[in-house]
């Protein structure tokens, strides 16, 4: 991130509002609230003529996952757990939009306070626990949504917290048989770390059975795994080999981290912050160099969507330059405010030519 995009960012209205009124709610509170207005952004009138402003320049069209997509850059899944949110979210200029994480079982998630910011870091801890609706109401939701222009929808499915490991592969299926006819490509999410378990699915005799059974219910829609950062160099490029030995169309890298090492908050306020996923500035070099281990491993056309750390338009042409098919982003939504898609992708044309 370039000195000058970082001051720029930092600058404005939304700053203020952040500043002023962001940082004195509960981060979770703050969420739903903004949540609320995006979702109001998706009504016919307001979004046609926001989509007129935030619209990326058909330069930035990109081929890939089978579907032309508006913009490279999109949201990753965290934002939008129950997809109510998507024309809003389109008409703010993102290419793609992932919603979930969801789960065959509607659940609450762990218990609350379960987000916390790290603000010296531009970082954010959860441990949210896949609180949503479950997967047959989020169906139905993006099936209201399909009745409108829309950006690219993917659908991350997770496992039910309360089903056992051993039964996770009938649970993936029960997602995957919901949404997979809405959803222009799924992600098989075994990478949070705030489901028991769920980090033990990278194994590959665990993973093979899941991605199995999600590929055979999605009937031709593209399929990817999301992995984790916290894996060894030499487990992120075995997990490379496998997903594409087992004719996945890609992988998302990567998740949240559970590492705390080299931030600037205060340790008192890291420690008071407990467990939970760290997502934000600090992913960003170990999201990169996960991006270089797959590429290096993959065929050129096989899909890489990088997330982790993403800040700028600066960030997005350097994933890409990295080899990336696709980049998404989420804390710094919460940073940089509603016009951040539109910031990155007016950068990106600048930036491309």
């Amino acid at each position: 991130m370039s000195a000058g995009a970082a001051t720029r960012a930092e600058r404005g209205p939304y700053a203020l509002f952040f500043r002023t009124v962001f940082v004195r709610m509960d981060p979770e509170k703050a969420h739903h609230f903004a949540y609320e207005v995006i979702r109001l952004l998706g009504l016919p009138v307001v979004s046609s003529v926001v989509g007129r402003l935030c619209r990326p320049h058909r330069s930035l069209r990109t081929e890939a996952l089978g579907q032309v997509f508006p913009s490279p850059f999109g949201l990753a899944a965290g934002f939008d757990k129950d997809a109510r949110a998507i024309a809003g979210l389109g008409a703010l200029g993102f290419g793609h939009v992932e919603v979930g994480t969801v789960t065959a079982i509607a659940q609450d998630g762990n218990p609350a306070p379960r987000m916390f910011r790290l603000l010296p870091d531009r970082a954010v801890v959860n441990r949210m626990g896949f609180n949503n609706r479950g997967a047959a109401a989020a169906a139905r939701e993006i099936t209201r949504a399909r009745r409108r222009a829309l950006p690219v929808v993917g659908v991350n499915i997770g496992k039910s917290r309360v089903v056992e490991v051993d039964d996770a592969v009938e649970d993936y299926r029960a997602s995957a048989r919901t949404v997979a006819r809405l959803a222009d490509y799924l992600v098989v999410n075994v990478s949070s770390p705030n489901t028991p378990g769920l980090r033990g699915l990278h194994e590959h005799d665990r993973l093979e059975p899941i991605l199995d059974a999600v590929t055979a219910e999605a009937n031709g829609v593209p399929v990817l795994v999301k992995i984790a950062p916290d894996l060894t160099d030499e487990q992120v490029r075995e997990i490379g080999r496998f997903s594409f030995e087992r004719g996945l169309a890609g992988i998302v890298a990567t998740n949240t981290t559970i590492s705390r090492n080299g931030l600037a908050t205060d340790p008192s306020v890291v420690a008071a912050a407990g467990a939970g996923g760290l997502s934000g500035a600090p992913l960003r070099q170990r999201s990169l160099e996960v991006l270089r281990i797959l590429r290096a491993e993959l065929p050129a056309d096989f899909c890489i969507v990088s997330v982790g750390g993403v800040t700028t338009a600066e960030d997005v042409a350097e994933r890409l330059d990295a080899g990336a098919t696709l980049v998404q982003g989420y804390t710094g939504f919460l940073f940089r405010g509603p016009f951040w898609a539109r910031s990155i992708n007016r950068g990106l044309r600048r930036l491309r030519g």
